[in-house]
């Protein structure tokens, strides 16, 4: 997939911490990459998933699944681009399609699922309609850079 196609960016120095003895990123912290690019991702539609949908309605976004992909290893104090883009959103899956970069060499491709579920009884539940077209919404938008939005201190961007 080409960068341009990722609605959202963000960018990750490679730490001291995150790396073995030849200076290259141990694999499981690709997956924090994604993680923390996830919950960028949410905070550029300006939602807090698990405080906001929970209290609009009665939802809880958890990862179901996880998987990547090694291309190429990134190595301690590289500049690291971390894509993301919301793939397909199912019944009640969101798939997060995400890439990791070096410039333009890419490293790491990842998909991780995320399912709605009912907090009560754990079970997976549809995604709500408003945060389906928030999301629809922001993938839809024509862009010739990723988007760079902070989230609002006061409210949440989604309707209850």
């Amino acid at each position: 997939m080409a960068k341009k196609d990722f609605r959202h960016s963000m960018p990750v120095r490679v730490r001291w911490s995150e790396v073995d003895p030849q200076s290259i990123v141990f694999n499981s912290h690709y997956l924090t990459y994604c993680n923390i690019c996830m919950t960028e991702y949410w905070r550029a539609l300006r939602i807090r998933p698990n405080e906001e949908i929970l209290e609009a309605h009665g939802v809880q976004v958890v990862v179901a699944k996880s998987t990547l992909e090694y291309h190429a290893p990134a190595y301690f104090d590289d500049m690291l681009d971390v894509r993301a883009r919301i793939a397909h959103l199912g019944r009640s899956s969101i798939v997060f399609r995400m890439e990791i970069y070096r410039g333009d060499m890419h490293l790491v491709s990842a998909e991780l699922i995320a399912v709605c579920i009912s907090p009560a009884v754990r079970e997976s539940v549809p995604v709500p309609a408003p945060l389906r077209a928030i999301i629809d919404e922001f993938e839809a938008a024509v862009v010739s850079q990723p988007a760079v939005v902070h989230r609002q201190e006061a409210g949440c961007g989604l309707p209850q």
